[in-house]
């Protein structure tokens, strides 16, 4: 495996923790480190998908190591008195619950996501539709005997995928929803987050909202620190970055270190933030000739040159084909989980480098990459490295657990063991 080091334009390299010089030297040590404790201050989670239950049953969940689970999705309608669980297998949500509280697991369901949230502006839009959403969500409650309801509308006041129903004032109406939904009988007694998007919500003016009244009602949200662009000006970076304050400047594009200060100068409390961590990664087109900061060695260049119009076909889970719910055509997304690394050839089961395939181990993003020069494909993803050091970000910053998406993209608890230790 090859190492190389991230540092400032200037050529200065800095380590943003006290503790993450230890964890790159003496990883290895990790490996006999207690797992944290199971309990309810501290969040184990994970969103399970049940258009894959398929590959990912649910006797393959090791709920154990869980606190809380998170099935996906309901979706809005045009009818904010009806949610769809269509797509989403509605026949397995039972099993889902009874499996969770058989373990000691909290079960809840998310809402929403960035397909399922068009409808979300107009159900929280007037007095009236959000009573009638408030007594929707209530009756799933019921109906499922959900211990938790997890809100994943990204972008109140924009259009997210881009035929979202939106309006200015979507923030301040979210709250107020949100409000009554906590003073009705189920949601007094619900488990309550969100899960949200690096920056925080913007108030009508456009300006970062002041969120500390909803810090008020929630349990907690979710920073989905995943899924950060790349520029094809400074070229392919890390994909869920836990820093990149140390990055080219036009590479600062968030990092799980600048959306929990940004969620926390806003509002939120650190022990109402979970962070979202990634078991997939993204891949991008690189040529040879851009891939390699050392072709003697193979080592990876740190931000090549990507095609942005050539998106790399990921694993057999990688979405995107066809027409989206906007009618727009899609290609590949260019995902590939954990597994699906193995699966096509670029890592070895116990997680090294296979074949033609580069490391490197980004000192900056603290995240690894590696380039497959038969694919000609670069990806960034996570390892049991990476996932290690976020886990202790998490314990050092005083944030109220994990959640990753998903937990079907992990293989044998690679990830998850890691960022439990």
């Amino acid at each position: 495996m090859h190492y190389a080091t991230s540092c400032r334009a200037n050529g200065s390299c800095r380590c943003l923790f006290q503790w993450c010089t230890i964890l790159l030297l003496t990883f290895s040590a990790f490996s006999n480190a207690a797992i944290h404790p199971r309990d309810t201050d501290y969040i184990s989670a994970a969103w399970y998908t049940g258009w894959h239950s398929g590959d990912f049953p649910l006797s393959n969940v090791s709920w154990s190591k869980y606190t809380h689970m998170t099935y996906a999705f309901a979706t809005t309608t045009p009818d904010s008195s009806v949610l769809n669980l269509g797509t989403s297998d509605k026949e397995l949500l039972p099993h889902f619950v009874a499996q969770a509280h058989q373990h000691g697991v909290n079960a809840s369901l998310a809402i929403g996501g960035w397909t399922g949230s068009r409808w979300f502006s107009s159900h929280v839009g007037s007095p009236e539709n959000r009573t009638r959403f408030v007594t929707a969500v209530s009756n799933l409650i019921k109906t499922y005997e959900l211990d938790g309801i997890d809100f994943d509308w990204e972008f109140p006041g924009d259009p997210g995928i881009g035929c979202n129903v939106v309006a200015s004032n979507d923030t301040e109406n979210y709250l107020e929803f949100l409000r009554e939904f906590r003073r009705s009988p189920e949601g007094s007694k619900t488990i309550l987050s969100l899960a949200v998007f690096i920056k925080p919500y913007n108030d009508s003016s456009r300006g970062t909202a002041d969120l500390s009244e909803f810090n008020k009602v929630i349990d907690y949200v979710e920073i989905m620190n995943y899924d950060i662009k790349s520029s094809t000006l400074v070229g392919a970076g890390s994909s869920s970055p836990l820093d990149d304050s140390c990055a080219p400047e036009g590479a600062r594009l968030g990092s799980a270190v600048s959306a929990v200060q940004a969620w926390m100068d806003a509002g939120i409390t650190p022990e109402k933030i979970v962070l979202g961590v990634p078991s997939y990664g993204h891949s991008f087109a690189v040529s040879p000739s851009d891939a390699y900061q050392d072709e003697s060695t193979h080592m990876v260049a740190t931000y090549p040159s990507y095609n942005s119009s050539l998106k790399p076909s990921g694993d057999r889970w990688d979405g995107g084909w066809g027409l989206d719910v906007c009618g727009n055509e899609q290609g590949p997304g260019g995902i590939y989980t954990y597994w699906g690394l193995i699966d096509k050839g670029l890592l070895n089961k116990n997680g090294t480098i296979r074949g033609e395939t580069s490391y490197r181990f980004d000192r900056c993003s603290q995240t690894p990459f590696a380039y497959n020069l038969e694919l000609q494909t670069l990806v960034s993803f996570e390892n049991a490295m990476s996932f290690s050091i976020k886990g202790a970000y998490i314990r050092e910053s005083g944030l109220k657990g994990f959640a990753m998406w998903e937990a079907g993209g992990d293989y044998h608890d690679v990830l998850l063991d890691a960022i439990r230790r």
